[in-house]
């Protein structure tokens, strides 16, 4: 989809319900929806996260969205999948500021020429406890990705199409934090295979973009 065309829609984006739990439980596997409705205790203790779904023009004038692989360490989210973004830190005013300031410091895309269009729901993530607040923003501009090297592996851009086509969905055997092989639906993108809480936010953007496109 070329981006002009693109803006045009997402312009209306405000307006929309999120649709939250409808879209979260379609990428978890039945179990986890039982304990996603039992976690309102732990959120309350939770630490904070903010993340950001940038779009963007590439060179051709298509929508792209950006992810990234994160660098394998030790830690429950080595080398997943995820959005640019990161816990509050005492220099964040707000939850919009982490997710700008972390895309920045992650990608290397200046905050100013980044527009936030929705705050979407939040998700919980149990193995870390962080509970992490999204945002869809867009950059006008084509970005210059300059990758943060001892956090991030690699940078992914998505084709909004790609994304949007249902063949990007599959069910996908993975080995959870709990060292339990589960299948969990998943978001197949560039070859990657993306689940857990970044599928669940990817998912209501999707069923929200579906509504405008």
């Amino acid at each position: 989809m070329k981006f002009e065309e693109f803006l045009k829609s997402v312009s209306k984006i405000k307006n929309i319900p999120l649709p939250a739990e409808a879209s979260h439980f379609k990428m978890v596997p039945e179990f986890r929806q039982e304990l996603l409705k039992e976690q309102e205790k732990a959120i309350k203790k939770a630490k904070q996260a903010g993340v950001l779904a940038l779009f963007y023009p590439d060179k051709f004038e298509n929508t792209k969205f950006v992810l990234i692989l994160r660098n394998t360490y030790k830690g429950v989210h080595s080398a997943q999948i995820a959005f640019p973004g990161g816990k509050l830190e005492n220099q964040d005013a707000t939850l919009q500021d982490t997710a700008l300031r972390e895309t920045f410091e992650e990608v290397g895309v200046q905050t100013e020429t980044v527009q936030i269009v929705k705050k979407i729901s939040q998700v919980y993530i149990p193995p870390s406890n962080f509970y992490v607040q999204p945002f869809i923003g867009i950059t006008e501009n084509t970005p210059q990705f300059i990758k943060q090297d001892d956090e991030v592996e690699a940078v992914i851009e998505v084709d909004l199409e790609h994304f949007l086509d249902e063949r990007s969905l599959i069910l996908k055997k993975v080995k959870t934090s709990y060292s339990v092989e589960v299948e969990v639906p998943a978001f197949k993108l560039n070859d990657y295979i993306v689940w857990g809480a970044t599928a669940m936010m990817l998912s209501e953007i999707k069923d929200l973009l579906k509504q405008l496109l």
